[in-house]
């Protein structure tokens, strides 16, 4: 769906823009979930809107929030809660895994959460950024998978892909927050991830397990 299809009520917004503003992955935020009051039509609604995922808010205040990608439902998801938090200007945002702290930092709104809240993830690193850069479609086999190499080890940047193979539509991601947090845990170290055409990731392990993950939101369409 297009962005001028977007029904009436439904904010678009891109999630993990590059330094010059472009990229970023697109989610459509439903600010009224009651709109929307079961699990088969916030489905249908995210199947039709086509997505990488979309969030539904059922309470503003506290930040009540339900996510979705094209074919099923998400306990968790990292470009969402980053998109919500700038949206909705909260500190706090409620999923059924637990309480998300947000913060803005100039252009940056940063959200912690806890590698185990996030779904599995094939973390494949390869050779090089190049060997990343010249993947034409997500490799064979089945899962999802994370396709990283380093940029530059010493400063902690990373060239990364993202390829869902799930069968939904999507095939490559451009900005996934969640596999973002797994890399970071696993290498236990800040980094700074492009990933896609161009979108750009930060992320900060802290001493107690969590994640921060990082970056630019810009509004497309206003619902």
């Amino acid at each position: 769906m297009s962005d001028y299809d977007v029904p009436a009520g439904i904010d678009v917004l891109r999630v993990f823009c590059g330094p010059d503003g472009r990229h970023g992955n697109a989610l459509g935020v439903v600010r009224d979930g009651r709109d929307h009051p079961d699990e088969a039509s916030r489905q249908e609604l995210a199947r039709r809107l086509g997505f990488s995922e979309t969030v539904f808010v059922d309470d503003p205040e506290r930040g009540h929030l339900d996510i979705y990608t094209p074919g099923l439902r998400l306990p968790f998801a990292g470009h969402p809660l980053v998109g919500a938090a700038w949206l909705l200007d909260l500190e706090v945002l409620e999923l059924s895994v637990g309480e998300v702290f947000a913060r803005q930092d100039g252009e940056f709104t940063w959200i912690t959460a806890r590698p185990e809240w996030a779904p599995p993830r094939t973390l494949e690193r390869y050779g090089s950024a190049a060997e990343v850069e010249a993947l034409t479609g997500p490799p064979p086999g089945e899962g999802w998978l994370y396709a990283w190499a380093w940029e530059d080890e010493s400063a902690g940047r990373v060239r990364a892909r993202a390829f869902p193979r799930r069968g939904d539509g999507i095939d490559e991601d451009e900005a996934t927050g969640a596999a973002a947090l797994l890399l970071s845990a696993q290498l236990n170290r800040a980094l700074n991830i492009r990933q896609g055409r161009g979108s750009q990731i930060l992320t900060a392990p802290a001493p107690d397990g969590t994640v921060e993950i990082g970056g630019r939101v810009l509004l497309s369409v206003q619902g």
